[in-house]
């Protein structure tokens, strides 16, 4: 299973910001991507999924939707 969940580092210790669905004393990997959610790389983001989307999203899927039915 992987998951993403935010953290604050405080006192050498990752204090989750939300609950872990995990049981007791279950061993974990932790990767760390550390920096700021800066407006340039939202904007990065955004296009990629505006790209996807058109791609994604056309009429051609929805002829063939029609066909599958």
């Amino acid at each position: 299973m992987t998951v993403a969940i935010r953290a604050i580092y405080e006192g050498g210790n990752l204090r989750l910001l939300e609950p872990l669905e995990l049981p007791e004393h279950t061993v974990v990997r932790i990767a760390v991507e550390t920096g700021p959610e800066d407006a340039e790389r939202q904007e990065w983001l955004n296009q990629g999924q505006r790209s996807l989307m058109a791609v994604w999203e056309n009429e051609c899927d929805d002829v063939y939707n029609a066909l599958l039915t």
